[in-house]
């Protein structure tokens, strides 16, 4: 497991910062380690709000920083009403990015916060992850990156400092279940909110995508939940039609980081 003391050295470094935090458990535990290293005066989690962050991984976000006495503002982002964004390319995930971070540099000019964060990891850049332009554009610091910790090293590190999070898939932004080339809009995130609040009723407790391909829904879970899903496929199906979709499949290869650039563009 990393020295969590390296992390700490690092972050008490910092006149102060503010964090990028989406409750997530690699925000999560930058969050927890930042309060404990920089205190609540010299450091601040921001959450972006916008229809593309579930309902759920918020609830999570606010009770862990309740937790662990972390310091919270809640931001309003406008990703929206970027038409660049709406387009939904493979880069959309870059005007996102762009429209958090302008916003967040605002703040800390107005707040006096020296610098900003974000909880990237080592394995993270070896991704597609057009965020990352944004962040260096805006000069957003990555400590877990700079560090060289992997998911791993920050899964092993939570759990040793108590962050009930520490095993949680990982949980992206709505947006990213839209095939490419489909406009992302609000009512298109609610009906894969929805469709994944349905799935989940069910018992998946490990990575969910109900991809959103435009008329219909293909359903992804981890390939030791297929037996699960495939149990329950007459009950699951119709709720996630429910959610406004034509038809649903069930991804029989299960679930994989990347699945969404197998889909070939619609334009």
């Amino acid at each position: 497991m990393a020295e969590i003391t390296s992390l700490l050295a690092l972050l008490a470094g910092l006149d102060s910062a503010l964090l990028g935090y989406s409750g997530g458990v690699d925000s999560a535990l930058l969050a927890v380690a930042a309060r404990r290293a920089l205190g609540r005066d010299r450091f601040l989690a921001v959450i972006g709000r916008s229809a593309s962050y579930p309902a759920v991984q918020y609830a999570q976000a606010i009770g862990l920083a309740r937790q662990f006495d972390v310091p919270l503002f809640e931001l309003d982002t406008h990703e929206l009403e970027d038409e660049r964004y709406r387009a939904n390319a493979p880069d959309r995930c870059y005007f996102c990015k762009h429209e958090l971070w302008s916003e967040m540099t605002a703040l800390a000019s107005a707040r006096g916060f020296s610098c900003i964060l974000d909880g990237t990891n080592a394995d993270d850049t070896g991704e597609h992850r057009p965020g990352m332009r944004a962040a260096s554009e805006w000069n957003v610091r990555s400590p877990l990156a700079e560090l060289g910790w992997t998911k791993r090293d920050v899964r092993d590190t939570a759990r040793a400092l108590g962050i009930p999070i520490w095993a949680a898939p990982a949980a992206p932004c709505l947006a990213s279940r839209v095939r490419y080339g489909v406009e992302v809009t609000e009512e298109r995130l609610a009906q894969v909110e929805q469709a994944e609040l349905a799935v989940r009723s069910f018992g998946v407790t490990g990575n969910l995508r109900v991809r959103h391909l435009d008329t219909g829904a293909r359903v992804e879970v981890d390939p030791a939940e297929l037996p699960l899903v495939r149990a329950h496929w007459a009950e699951i199906e119709p709720v996630v039609r429910a959610a406004g979709f034509a038809a649903v499949e069930l991804d029989e290869q299960g679930y994989r980081r990347g699945a969404l650039l197998s889909l070939p563009d619609v334009r």
